[in-house]
């Protein structure tokens, strides 16, 4: 199947046809559970609402949203803001998250694009993805060409029987190959050009919140596959005009709601019973929340890494093996995300975001008045700015004073106007939540179907053998783990999406299956 739109190569992942419900529920429809309200959760609480099924959503935080949440603050000048754990990109092939997010919102009027995804270097070298052409590979082929960070001499020198890889990127067949490899080993054998590897570390990368030399070059080898050389979808994205409770999760939760789910916020789940649990014999699967027991049909467990490590620890009655592999569940280094509201505004040249490279931590700058409705409304009133820093992958037991100080400090390198800037207020968060796939880790990751009938698990850190990644990975297993309870219980699924599942052309594919049989 074709996705209408604008890459025609987007493939379409039919659900299983219902059949016969291998697991009949207790009453007159199915009821299930899912722990956590990010955006696995709510994806597939909403795919499973969608179907009839009586959903009950329990999440932690005040808020929803996950590690897209926003809550309210009150800045020092007494304006009322929201604050969030920091800037993201929707990008266009994010097909599911972009489908969750139209349930509620169909015309996604809620995101705005940005014109351009500038990147710049320390060394003075800037590069950009605006006016590129779609379709792969003449997108590459325009960046090498007008980029300053692809010299003529080094592309020369690149192993066109170690590139050709990139243009065969299958999952899972990709892991298989590339997975114990360190990143940094897959672009030395490639020769990939020293001053353009800022792209693929420093971007790529990082924004796994991970240091590069602890990532998988299978993983990398995926996003380049994403990203540009098996989309045709690009590199730019757009960004929600408003904070994220109001642009994205008051609306979807409001119609969760009108479907018949429960949300609960501010609860967090205590425990676990699997079916079949000693103290829970001959009963189905439930969950502890606030003193009180939830039985169901079905469990969505979409907790992050550190929740879902801590879940493992009060689960009753669990195969051991699989609580084994939930509790050493690698996380990410610390991320810092700063936050300042200034007196006068940064230049008027600046980007809405830009991309860093080569600086001790810092990986991007956004100035949110440039997208952002309450931001602008702010900066208009004060004639200020609302500048967000983020630096991932800190070392683990790190200083946060120091931190937010360094990050500052290379603000100003970045963009000197902002040195001679008052700060009206600030808020920063620093966390260490992030899931990490390194070399070698992709056999260990938590699948969606478990050993427990009934209970099956979401999140961007599961694995998904479709190429996909990040906000598009917990989107699309919300969406598979929906399937697998609505299988068992023979209600249709919901279909889901993806970029190419291979690359994109058949010459280059067959080039570097023939490069890897001379290898080995």
């Amino acid at each position: 199947m074709t996705r209408p739109g604008r890459d025609r190569r987007a493939e379409a992942v039919a659900p299983a046809p219902p059949r016969r419900a291998s697991r009949a529920p207790a009453g007159p429809r199915p009821r299930a559970v899912v722990v956590g309200g990010g955006i696995a959760g709510l994806a597939a609480a909403t795919a499973l609402a969608e179907r009839g099924v009586a959903v009950t959503v329990l999440e932690r935080e005040a808020q929803l949203g996950g590690r897209l949440r926003g809550w309210p603050t009150t800045l020092r000048d007494g304006s009322r803001v929201t604050m969030s754990r920091g800037f993201h990109a929707f990008f266009r092939q994010y097909y599911n998250l972009r489908a969750l997010l139209g349930r509620a919102d169909p015309g996604l009027a809620a995101l705005a694009p940005l014109a351009d995804y500038p990147l710049v270097h320390a060394g003075g070298a800037r590069d950009g993805f605006a006016g590129l052409p779609s379709a792969p590979p003449w997108n590459a082929f325009a960046l090498a060409a007008r980029s300053p960070s692809f010299p003529v001499r080094e592309l020369a020198r690149v192993n066109t029987a170690a590139a050709a890889q990139l243009l065969d990127v299958d999952v899972p067949g990709v892991y298989a190959r590339l997975d114990r490899v360190p990143a940094p080993d897959l672009l030395a054998a490639v020769r990939f050009p020293a001053s353009a590897r800022h792209l693929a570390f420093e971007v790529f990368s990082r924004s796994f919140f991970a240091d590069p030399r602890h990532l998988s070059a299978a993983e990398l080898a995926v996003m380049f596959h994403i990203y540009f050389l098996g989309s045709a979808e690009g590199l730019l994205f757009d960004v929600p005009r408003a904070p994220f409770p109001r642009a994205l999760w008051d609306p979807l939760a409001a119609r969760l709601r009108r479907l018949g789910a429960e949300v609960r916020t501010g609860t967090e789940a205590e425990g676990v019973e699997v079916e079949g649990a000693a103290s829970a014999a001959g009963r189905r699967p439930a969950v502890w929340a606030a003193g009180e027991r939830h039985a169901c049909d079905g469990v969505v467990l979409a907790a992050d890494v550190p929740g879902l490590r801590g879940l493992a620890e009060r689960v009753e009655g669990a195969d051991p093996a699989w609580l084994g592999r939930l509790k050493r569940l690698p996380g990410a280094p610390p991320f810092l995300v700063s936050r300042l509201w200034l007196d006068r505004p940064v230049a008027a040249s600046r980007p809405g975001f830009l991309g860093t490279a080569g600086y001790p931590t810092l990986d991007n700058v956004s100035v949110l008045e440039r997208f952002e409705d309450e931001a602008a409304a702010w900066a208009g009133r004060t004639g200020g700015s609302v500048v967000e820093l983020h630096a991932y992958a800190l070392p683990a037991g790190c200083d946060e004073a120091a931190e937010r100080a360094r990050l500052r400090a290379q603000l100003h390198r970045v963009y000197p106007e902002t040195a001679r800037a008052g700060v009206v207020d600030e808020r920063h968060e620093l966390r260490a939540d992030c899931p990490l796939f390194p070399p070698g880790g992709f056999a260990e990751r938590a699948a969606v179907r478990t050993p427990h009938p009934g209970i099956v698990v979401a999140g961007d850190h599961v694995r998904v053998d479709l190429p996909v990644a990040l906000m598009e990975r917990a989107a699309t297993s919300g969406f598979l783990a929906a399937n697998a309870l609505l299988a068992d219980w023979g209600l249709p699924g919901h279909t889901v999406w993806s970029v190419p599942r291979r690359g994109r052309l058949a010459l280059a594919r067959a080039f570097a299956r023939w490069a890897r049989s001379r290898a080995g």
